[in-house]
């Protein structure tokens, strides 16, 4: 579905002008970063995959657009984590009756995912609220729009976010007590099902939530209100509800997409111990088709903006959404580069939008082929480190991934994609890779175990 935010784009012009035409600002000394995701064994992870989503089959066929192939494909690519879009009104179409099938059918698709060693995130979605309006989501008997006015514009459906009717729909959602209490139903089903499933990393409680303005309110301060007196006592709601059948998965929380423009966060904290921060990573021109401006400092901003509340809140990062629908222009290939660098540097992981086999936003083609600059998100990493990071690198240009960590005891794993050339992978220090070569177009999943203590750093090259 095109994401052309043309309305938001007006909204935020300001903003941008005043945030992007500054120097990104620099990270003040002794400034913390974003603590890194962990598993049951304390290792360090790192999460690289994509959505994955059927937004066009409902009832019966809902989901039927996914299939194995999605997980193989991506874990032969190297892939090990996807963003599952769920939709509530699927689940329940009506007020206190759940679909058994739409269950099982999501059991079905962890269990492919498991298969492939693929983690995954359920996430809640909503486009534009839900049915009542046209889109997914949020269920129409869960609609309530005080007889507010919606128009519907199918070229521009990131502005039916700022319909009256939208906005009040959102308001009822979150402050009136029957649908909080659906909601928070909602999800202890879902989690009370699932809770035990071995491909089940956490729970996205809700896809980019939006709100409604009040009169003469900017979208900025506007986004900051929502998410202080709305999302974070919603999240708390919702994660005691999940914590009531499920005390072990991780709960991930997005503010308003309106941090994607480089807008701090009005979150709170969220009083669980397993929270991720999962905010999106869209830029508003290059959403309504426009190239990648290396120079305008959109990405610097972003990082700057973004990474504030995790760190003042101890929350590791998983960026829940990124990626243009407009690969192929001029810039992107430099789009790609410096996005992946810039995750890199705060972040546990990703999960890019959207592992399909077609155009748009389409990771790949019909027969399985990245298609233009997308293959530059396939690249070596480690899944898991058992031990602290103390440096850890990837040089898109001379094709060079170095990690380096103290080891504790356990097994170090990495991912190494399909490669022209194949990998070289050595080491200083104590350790031990179960493979030392892979063949050109082969991926590879490497153990390496090392002596308790010791410091090792491990280098990927090109053969």
């Amino acid at each position: 579905m095109v994401r052309t935010y043309r309305l938001l784009a007006a909204l935020v012009c300001c903003l941008l002008l005043t945030a992007l035409g500054a120097p990104a600002p620099a990270r003040a000394a002794g400034k913390t970063t974003p603590p890194r995701l962990t598993d049951e064994r304390g290792r360090v992870l790192t999460l690289r995959g994509w959505n994955v989503e059927d937004k066009t089959n409902r009832g019966d066929a809902a989901l039927t657009a996914i299939t194995e192939r999605h997980f193989r494909d991506m874990h032969d690519q190297g892939f090990n984590f996807a963003r599952l879009l769920v939709f509530w009104d699927d689940l329940e179409p009506e007020r206190g009756k759940y679909s058994e099938h739409y269950l099982r059918r999501i059991e079905q698709i962890l269990d492919w995912a498991d298969q492939y060693g693929i983690r995954v995130v359920v996430d809640a979605h909503q486009d534009v609220f839900g049915p009542a309006f046209g889109h997914r989501g949020i269920p129409v008997w869960a609609t309530r729009t005080d007889g507010l006015p919606f128009t519907p514009r199918p070229d521009d459906w990131f502005s039916e976010y700022f319909e009256p009717a939208v906005q009040r729909a959102f308001t009822h959602l979150y402050e009136d007590p029957d649908l909080q209490r659906a909601q928070a139903d909602m999800w202890r089903v879902l989690a009370d099902r699932l809770r035990d499933h071995p491909a089940v990393l956490g729970y996205d409680l809700i896809n980019e939530p939006m709100g409604e303005l009040r009169p003469g309110e900017d979208l900025a301060t506007a986004a900051r209100r929502i998410e202080r007196d709305q999302l974070t006592p919603m999240y708390n709601r919702l994660a005691a509800a999940i914590r009531s059948v499920d005390g072990d998965s991780w709960l991930f929380v997005e503010p308003t997409p309106i941090v994607g423009e480089g807008v701090p966060t009005g979150l709170g904290r969220i009083d669980d111990p397993k929270v991720v921060y999962s905010p999106h990573f869209y830029n508003t021109a290059m959403e309504s088709g426009a190239d990648y401006d290396p120079d305008a400092g959109w990405i610097e901003a972003y990082e700057a903006a973004v990474t504030d509340y995790p760190a003042r809140h101890g929350l590791p990062v998983v960026v829940g959404e990124w990626g243009p629908l407009n690969n192929a222009l001029p810039h992107m290939g430099r789009f790609y580069r410096d996005a992946v660098l810039s995750l890199n540097r705060y972040s546990s992981g990703w999960a890019g939008y959207v592992w399909c086999y077609g155009g748009g936003y389409c990771a790949v083609d019909g027969e399985g082929r990245f298609r233009a600059n997308k293959e530059r998100t396939a690249t070596p990493y480690a899944p898991a480190v058992a031990g602290t990071v103390l440096d850890e690198h990837w040089d898109p240009d001379a094709g060079v991934y170095r990690l380096g960590y103290r080891a504790r005891l356990g097994g170090t794993e990495l991912s190494l994609p399909p490669s022209a050339t194949g990998w070289r992978i050595t080491s200083s220090g104590p350790a031990r890779a179960s493979v030392r070569r892979v063949a050109p177009g082969e991926h590879a999943h490497v153990r390496v175990t090392a002596r308790p203590g010791a410091k090792i750093t491990l280098t990927v090259t090109p053969r």
